[in-house]
């Protein structure tokens, strides 16, 4: 079973973390939710409060499969002024694991070096905090290993392409097929 762990800083976009979880445990996918702090409880952009299953500091990263983050304010800044959130990133990259963000954390990756020469998408105005990406106008841009997309809109393509490229096509057909969502 694929691993994979989903990073959570106060302010994230709930329904970009949770539909993404979703639809990847649907999948077989066993996704840990760490927060960066010490709390087991995170709070939302929107006030709902989230129980972790670990921290970041916890996470052997090294067991993990992918690394992911969501966007939402001031998430997306919370995530990015902490630098065992950017280590984690960086770590993951460099060993060619899936890292995956949506919204505006993949200015994130941009600020950590991993868009360098890489097509990716976020959310819009957020174009010019790439880093060395270079911007797709696209739902999901899967990019070697690295997958970006747009925003809460597109969570569920988000969430698709990374339980394709985690288990299989089929498999992200199957979920889909299961929630009843037709393109």
């Amino acid at each position: 079973m694929k691993q994979t762990v989903m990073l959570f800083a106060t302010g994230f976009e709930e329904v970009e973390a949770l539909m993404t979880v979703d639809l990847l445990r649907r999948g077989g996918v066993d996704v840990k939710l760490a927060s960066i702090t010490g709390d087991m409880t995170v709070c939302g952009s929107h006030s709902i409060q989230v129980g972790m299953d670990t921290t970041l500091a916890q996470v052997d990263m090294k067991q993990m499969d992918a690394v992911l983050i969501p966007g939402g304010m001031p998430g997306t800044r919370n995530l990015g002024k902490d630098d065992a959130v950017c280590q984690a990133l960086i770590d993951m990259n460099g060993e060619g694991k899936l890292v995956g963000a949506i919204c505006a954390a993949p200015s994130v990756l941009g600020a950590c070096g991993i868009l360098d020469g890489k097509r990716a998408t976020c959310y819009p105005g957020y174009e010019d905090q790439l880093g060395g990406g270079i911007f797709v106008d696209e739902m999901v841009v899967a990019d070697g290993n690295v997958v970006t997309s747009r925003g809460l809109g597109t969570s569920m393509e988000f969430g698709f392409k990374l339980l394709e490229l985690l288990v299989s096509k089929e498999k992200a057909e199957e979920v889909r097929e299961s929630i009843v969502f037709k393109y």
